[in-house]
């Protein structure tokens, strides 16, 4: 049986529900999204000696609030997430999208290797299970526009405006 452990936190976009494993973060979501445990399915604590999802869920939380308080750019939580290959690819392409810049989708498909895979990094992106500390707020349409986010279009302006980012 996996054991997950679960804290809703406050934040200035809401309530955030995290949920942890033994080995990392494997969900950050706002709470009135439809949330499931199964993108969390990973061995037991006690495959993890010295990690604890305790542990984990009160340094996302720390985190998390370092960076609504403007303190924090780069999270170092381990992270458990589960996904295919490309959305896997896809999240570790979204991380390294600096803090206060975005990327477009077509540009996040050519670092894959598929300029063409736009629509699926978008859909990809979409699925990530880890908002706000992987950035898939970050990732925009090529013109600019902010399309599509799990959490809302206004709680992605209010991040984008939070980090003081620019386009591209």
């Amino acid at each position: 049986m996996t054991t997950t452990l679960e804290r809703i936190m406050d934040t200035p976009l809401g309530p955030l529900r995290l949920v942890a494993t033994g080995r990392g973060l494997c969900k950050v979501a706002f709470v009135q999204e439809d949330f499931q445990l199964s993108v969390c399915e990973k061995a037991d604590d006690a495959d993890f000696p010295g990690a604890g999802g305790q542990d984990i869920l009160d340094m996302a939380t720390a985190q998390l609030h370092e960076y609504f308080a403007g303190e924090r750019t780069v999270f170092t939580v381990p992270l458990d997430m589960s996904g295919t290959g490309f959305q896997r690819a896809v999240w570790q392409e979204l991380s390294k999208i600096p803090y206060g810049r975005t990327v477009a989708y077509g540009d996040l498909a050519q670092a894959l290797g598929n300029p063409a895979a736009y629509q699926a990094v978008g859909s990809a992106n979409g699925r990530n299970p880890v908002a706000i500390i992987v950035p898939c707020h970050r990732a925009v349409s090529r013109d600019g526009k902010l399309t599509g986010y799990a959490g809302g279009i206004e709680r992605k302006k209010w991040l984008l405006r939070h980090e003081s980012a620019t386009l591209f």
